[in-house]
């Protein structure tokens, strides 16, 4: 991990924060590769206790979005436990931890490249405000260097998104370089909660659980909905 090249990223995330500039200020990549990560997501708390993702890798293999993606369908996982915990988490090998910890992204999981997590919470005092989530695909846990660093990031990377007002984060509006990655899944639900004539929490639920059931990616589904090449009705999985 090349010490020079990091400070350089943080100052430069310092910066983005002192000028109201978003986390486009590097790319996921970049950031993941000098903290000796292969893939970083951020996720922002919502005020209703959910994580949305705001910042992620976008290389071909898109491996944080999908496993972000996994543990938001599912309902379970490292980032979601870090994110009621307030603890870091550190798995150093998928394949080898305890299906019963969470008995259904395990399964899943290990379908992707990623072998082990590091997920970092980023907290204002006792108030969760998100998480940072790091993937490797070698396990193994992060050396101390690289557990260091990343928490560096992340009190960072809090920091920026402290600096950018509320409705820059969720339109990526003037530069902030943040967007809300599942709003197409957010159109769907209010879609289909019309449709359904049920609670927006509930046609959320029937999302999650259609994607699950069939084996497909919820934005798949949330993107058939709105286009209407899918109907659920009150008796669809």
């Amino acid at each position: 991990m090349p010490s020079a090249e990091l400070e350089t990223l943080l100052d430069r995330l310092r910066h983005a924060a002192r000028t109201g500039r978003g986390l486009n200020a590097v790319r996921p990549e970049t950031a993941a590769h000098l903290l000796g990560h292969d893939a970083l997501t951020l996720c922002l708390a919502t005020p209703r206790g959910h994580l949305e993702l705001l910042w992620s890798d976008d290389a071909a293999d898109r491996l944080g979005p999908t496993l972000d993606d996994l543990q938001y369908t599912l309902g379970e996982g490292p980032t979601l436990d870090t994110m009621r915990t307030g603890r870091t988490i550190t798995e150093p090998d998928l394949r080898n931890t305890p299906v019963d910890r969470w008995p259904q992204f395990l399964p899943a999981a290990v379908r992707t490249p990623a072998r082990a997590v590091l997920a970092v919470p980023l907290r204002l005092g006792v108030v969760p405000a998100g998480v940072l989530t790091a993937y490797r695909i070698r396990p193994g846990p992060p050396t101390a260097q690289q557990a260091e660093a990343t928490e560096r990031f992340a009190r960072v990377a809090l920091s920026l998104l402290l600096h950018t007002s509320p409705a820059r984060l969720l339109t990526g509006e003037h530069g902030a370089g943040l967007a809300l990655h599942r709003a197409e899944v957010h159109q769907a639900t209010g879609v289909l909660a019309v449709q359904l004539r049920i609670a927006l929490d509930q046609a959320l639920l029937r999302l999650r659980a259609h994607a699950y059931s069939q084996d497909r990616a919820l934005l798949d589904v949330a993107r058939d909905v709105i286009a209407h090449r899918l109907h659920l009705d009150n008796g669809s999985s």
